[in-house]
């Protein structure tokens, strides 16, 4: 029997669509190995977001032949459709496949024996049209699963090639969905998060009726499951029937993640985002009215070719007014084929760096505020897998990663602590109060 290794880089999207993978592979008789174990085959999937994306991809796939030149190696994912030749380019890559072909990988291989050259299939990204289902589990426990609803976007973000890599948006039906999340449900596992390209643009026709997410969202509402996360949504597309839903459920987290990139009027506008800061704002705001606990993410990009010292103040002064949990930071890397590439006011990759390491710094400082206004409070916590120094972490509904030392009888189990002591870092030290009614017997 062959075996195989497959490693993701990326979005939980992408880990999603890896699992996917590694159950044909395992319908078909093959081992799965662990990623850096030897193998017969290897499936690397692929992000391509930033420069660094890229080049983490170029090192793994080097690190594997060099330490075992046998294996063939197969590599898929946003990367692998937007340049392919450069993939090709590494002595050793057996196959390449764009995103419309990711998931029929066994229709272009007729055995898996290394050749002197690289083979390249890739569909037009307008030709992608089909929708691959995926899920998949965040750990090995049956703890969450990550749950693919839609893919593909129809914004134009200056900055992003995601369009290119993933084509048009496109979603799953929403009795699919269902279905998937029956699954995943009948697997043992405690919590769904609900994830895609561009969530909030769920979109479903079947005959006169037009599904949207809300409506996958009261479906999945009825099903039999503790929780439900929505991974990240666009600002201008979180109305209010799903943050009543939200409010309204005991099964939804009251978490989101809600991108806002800048917090500049013209460098939103120059990025082609579809909101402004006074929506972002307003929207924010709502949320810390409306649900209790929140908590609250957001992405931001700096260095945009024309940002200013003073734009880049403007974002930073406006996340810090905002009573947002934490963020995502990123220094803007170019890419090919985006409009941004083409815009004036290059901002050096050196001072990119040091008004990501300002954000970064801010963002520590928002989650100590954050997880600091939950000490002394009692939390249901959905543990996972006891660590190595002995510890048990887990997340809160709200995204506060939590820790209690412990065994493994809580792996997978919902159960309340209080919690104890932060430094906004580590996770919030936790201890337990008494076996949880949610537990397993």
């Amino acid at each position: 029997m062959k075996s195989v290794s497959l490693h993701t880089l990326g979005c939980k999207l992408n880990y999603s669509e890896t699992s996917s993978i590694a159950g044909d592979f395992s319908s078909k008789g093959f081992i799965l190995k662990e990623y850096g174990e030897a193998s017969d085959v290897f499936v690397l999937n692929t992000c391509s977001v930033t420069e660094n994306a890229d080049k983490e991809c170029r090192q793994i796939v080097r690190s594997v032949i060099r330490n075992n030149p046998e294996t063939y190696v197969i590599v898929t994912g946003c990367y692998a459709q937007l340049q392919p030749e450069e993939i090709a380019g590494i002595e050793g890559v057996d196959l390449i496949l764009g995103a419309g072909e990711k998931f029929k990988l066994f229709d272009y291989i007729h055995n898996f024996e290394k050749k002197d050259y690289s083979c390249i299939y890739r569909s037009p990204v307008n030709e992608i049209k089909e929708f691959d289902e995926a899920f998949s589990a965040d750990s090995d426990l049956r703890t969450r699963a990550f749950l693919k609803i839609q893919d593909g976007c129809n914004y134009k973000c200056s900055f992003c090639t995601i369009p290119q890599a993933r084509g048009s948006s496109r979603s799953l039906e929403i009795g699919k969905v269902a279905d998937n999340a029956k699954m995943i449900i009948d697997s043992g596992y405690r919590e769904i998060v609900l994830t895609g390209v561009n969530t909030g643009d769920y979109e479903y026709q079947s005959g006169e009726n037009r599904f949207r997410l809300i409506d996958v969202l009261t479906e999945l509402e009825k099903l039999n499951i503790d929780r439900i996360r929505i991974s990240s949504i666009e600002p201008n597309l979180l109305n209010d029937e799903i943050i009543s839903l939200v409010k309204s459920s005991a099964k939804f987290c009251n978490h989101f993640h809600i991108p806002l990139q800048s917090g500049d009027p013209e460098i939103l506008k120059a990025m082609r985002r579809r909101y402004s800061r006074e929506l972002y704002r307003d929207l924010i705001y709502k949320l810390k009215d409306e649900i209790r606990d929140v908590g609250i993410g957001a992405d931001v990009i700096t260095g945009f070719p024309g940002e200013s010292q003073k734009q880049f103040e403007n974002t930073f002064d406006f996340v810090n007014s905002l009573p947002v949990s934490y963020l995502h930071v990123f220094s803007y890397s170019e890419r090919k084929n985006t409009d941004a590439v083409m815009l004036p006011g290059k901002v050096e990759v050196r001072e990119r760096k040091r008004r990501s390491e300002l954000l970064r710094k801010l963002s520590d400082k928002k989650r100590f505020d954050f997880y600091s206004g939950f000490t002394e409070t009692l939390q249901d916590v959905l543990f996972e897998s006891v660590r190595n120094d002995g510890f048990t972490e887990g997340f809160t509904t709200n995204y506060i990663r939590v820790k209690v030392k412990d065994t493994s009888s809580l792996e997978n189990t919902i159960e309340s602590v209080r919690l104890i002591s932060t430094d906004g870092i580590k996770p919030v030290l936790a201890e337990r109060i008494n076996v949880s009614a949610f537990s397993d017997n």
